[in-house]
């Protein structure tokens, strides 16, 4: 059971690191089509990046906790 929570964990990490980052490329590039165009400024660039962060550091543990598990 342990180890189906890690992979879904990893899962998780891999969604949440990939929609805000893209979120994160789009918006610096001034394309239109970026998944969370709606807020504004210099707010939505800091939550995307502490939201890419976060899905990394959860894919990181994520991925630990799975190798020490094997």
């Amino acid at each position: 059971m342990p180890k189906i929570l890690c992979i879904a964990a990893m899962v998780i990490a891999i969604l949440v690191l990939v929609l805000f980052l893209s979120d994160l490329v789009l918006g610096l590039a001034g394309l239109e089509f970026a998944p969370f165009k709606g807020a504004t400024g210099a707010m939505r660039l800091v939550m995307d990046g502490v939201f890419a962060v976060g899905g990394g550091i959860l894919g990181f543990l994520a991925w630990k906790t799975f190798k020490e598990q094997i």
